[in-house]
C-alpha cells in the first residue's frame, strides 16, 4: 500500500467552478411533481436536488446546475461519483455475470470480497463474513447471530442511535421519534443506555463516558436486564444520524470490559463511520478496542447496494440454513466493493481522510468562530458535524449551502454533517469552506426560509 495518495483520476477533479442558476429549475420541478404522485410519502428530501449525473466530487442536476458534494449520498460515494476504476469493474462484471444466488451456489467475487473484508476486520482472531444488501440487513443479521451464539434474547443499544428501519434494526434505532412512531410493538428486551454526547468546541462539555458507563452498569444491567440475558451491546463508535458524536476512547474500552465480564458480544455498527472515513478502516481502531462483530455498508462499494456483518470465527456457531439471502453478495456489487477497497488502498485514501479532515475542520472552525449560533464542531477524519443551537438554524444554513452549490445534510437535532468522498483534495475543501461561510451568513441572517 502506498503511504501517499497518487494523482487523482481525471473524474475526481473539479473541472469547473460550481454553477447554480435557478433552483429548482424547470426540469427539476417537473420531476418533483411526478415523484409526488407515485412515491411513498415516507421519503424525506432535504432540498429540491434532482440529480442527473455525478463525476468525482461534483453532482449535476437535471437542469445543468453543478454542486460540490460534501454529503456523498450519505457517506456512500467513498471514491467519488463514477470513479473510473469502480465503474469499469461494474461494467466488466455486468457483462460477465449479474446474478447467481450465492446462498445456493459458489461465486468467485463473493469469496474474494469476503476474503478482503475478513483481512481488514478489526480483531486479531480470524474472521468470517456474511454479505448483505444493505446496512439495515447487516444489523438484522448481527442481531440473529448474537442471539443464536449466546442463546440470549436481550440487546442493549444507545440513545441517539440509528441502526436502520426494518423491524429488528428499528428496535435498536433511537435517533428520531418519527422513525419509530406507529410501528410497535418492536423487539422485546431491547434497552437503550445513555451515549456520551461530548461537545469538543467552544463549550467543552461532556466527559470520558464514565458517567454513562455507570448508568449502564447500575441501571440497565443492574435493574432492567440481567447480564445473563443480554446477547449483545450494539454501539456506533461515531453516531451518524444521531449527530456525528464520536465516542470517547475510555467509553468504548469500558464497553469492552463490561462485555468481557458478562459474556456479552460487542457489536460495532460502522455502517457510516467505517471503510476509511475517519482515517482508519474502522473507528474502533482509533480506540484500540476489538469488537466481536463489525457492520459495514454505505461506503464499502462506492454506491452499489452491498453490506456485511463480519465476526470473529468463534462466533459463527449457527448451522446451514440459519441465515441466507437471494441477492446479497451480488457479483456486480461485490466487484464494485473489491474495486473500492483497492482504490482506497492504492491511492492512500486513509491518509488523505486524516489530512483533509484536519484541513476541513480547521477551516470550518475559522469561519464559525464569531457565530454564536454555532454550538460545536466535532468529528474524526472526513466525518465532521457542525451543531447549531436550533434545528431552524441548521436547516436554514443547509438550504443556503444548496442554493450556493454545496451539498451537506442535517443529522441529529440541529447538526450539519460534512462527509465528502475520500478522494477530496485541498482545493475542494477550501472551496467548500468558502461556500459554507457564505451560506452561514445568509442562512443565519434570514436570507432563506424552510418549513420545519
Amino acid at each position: 500500500m502506498r503511504t501517499q495518495p497518487s494523482a487523482a483520476p481525471a473524474a475526481t477533479k473539479l473541472a469547473a467552478p460550481h454553477i447554480v442558476t435557478e433552483l429548482p429549475g424547470p426540469r427539476a420541478r417537473a420531476l418533483i411533481e411526478r415523484d409526488g404522485r407515485v412515491t411513498s410519502p415516507s421519503l424525506t428530501r432535504a432540498y429540491p436536488l434532482a440529480a442527473e449525473s455525478g463525476s468525482g466530487l461534483v453532482v449535476t442536476d437535471v437542469d445543468g446546475n453543478r454542486f460540490l458534494d460534501f454529503a456523498a449520498g450519505i457517506a456512500v460515494a467513498s471514491t467519488g461519483h463514477a470513479h473510473p476504476r469502480v465503474a469499469e469493474a461494474i461494467a466488466g462484471q455486468a457483462s460477465q455475470l449479474i446474478h447467481i444466488a450465492a446462498t445456493d451456489f459458489y461465486e468467485p467475487r463473493y469469496v474474494e470480497f469476503s476474503e478482503k473484508l475478513a483481512s481488514i476486520a478489526p480483531f486479531a482472531e480470524p474472521a468470517r463474513v456474511f454479505l448483505t444488501n444493505s446496512g439495515t440487513e447487516a444489523v438484522e443479521g448481527a442481531i440473529k447471530l448474537a442471539r443464536y451464539h449466546t442463546g440470549r434474547p436481550g440487546i442493549i443499544a444507545f440513545e441517539g442511535a440509528f441502526h436502520g428501519r426494518t423491524l429488528g434494526a428499528l428496535s435498536l434505532t433511537n435517533s428520531k421519534i418519527r422513525q419509530r412512531a406507529g410501528f410497535g410493538p418492536l423487539l422485546p428486551m431491547v434497552e437503550h443506555a445513555p451515549y456520551p454526547r461530548v461537545r469538543s468546541w467552544r463549550e467543552q462539555t461532556g466527559g470520558d463516558g464514565s458517567d454513562e458507563l455507570e448508568v449502564l452498569r447500575r441501571t440497565i444491567l443492574g435493574r432492567i436486564l440481567a447480564p445473563a440475558d443480554v446477547a449483545a451491546i450494539v454501539v456506533e463508535p461515531v453516531q451518524g444520524e444521531g449527530g456525528y458524536f464520536p465516542a470517547p476512547r475510555a467509553f468504548l474500552q469500558g464497553l469492552r470490559e463490561i462485555c468481557d465480564e458478562h459474556g456479552i458480544l460487542l457489536v460495532a455498527d460502522e455502517i457510516q463511520s467505517g471503510i476509511g472515513r475517519t482515517g482508519r478502516w474502522w473507528v474502533m481502531e482509533h480506540a484500540g478496542v476489538e469488537p466481536d462483530i463489525v457492520l459495514t455498508a454505505k461506503g464499502v462499494a462506492s454506491g452499489m447496494p452491498i453490506g456485511a456483518f463480519i465476526a470473529r470465527d468463534s462466533v459463527w456457531t449457527w448451522k446451514p440454513g440459519a441465515h441466507g439471502s437471494t441477492f446479497a453478495g451480488n457479483p456486480v456489487c461485490a466487484a464494485a466493493g473489491l474495486a473500492t477497497l483497492k482504490v482506497i488502498e492504492d491511492d492512500g485514501l486513509l491518509q488523505n481522510a486524516t489530512r483533509m479532515g484536519e484541513r476541513l475542520k480547521a477551516g470550518l472552525e475559522q469561519v464559525a468562530s464569531d457565530r454564536a449560533e454555532v454550538w460545536d464542531i466535532r468529528g474524526l477524519g472526513l466525518m465532521i458535524g457542525i451543531e447549531f443551537h436550533t434545528h431552524q438554524q441548521a436547516a436554514a444554513v443547509e438550504l443556503a449551502a444548496f442554493e450556493r452549490g454545496l451539498l451537506v445534510l442535517e443529522c441529529g437535532e440541529s447538526t450539519l454533517r460534512f462527509c465528502p468522498p475520500l478522494i477530496v483534495d485541498g482545493e475542494a475543501v477550501d472551496r467548500a469552506v468558502a461556500i459554507f461561510a457564505e451560506a452561514l451568513a445568509a442562512g443565519l441572517a434570514g436570507g432563506v426560509s424552510r418549513e420545519t
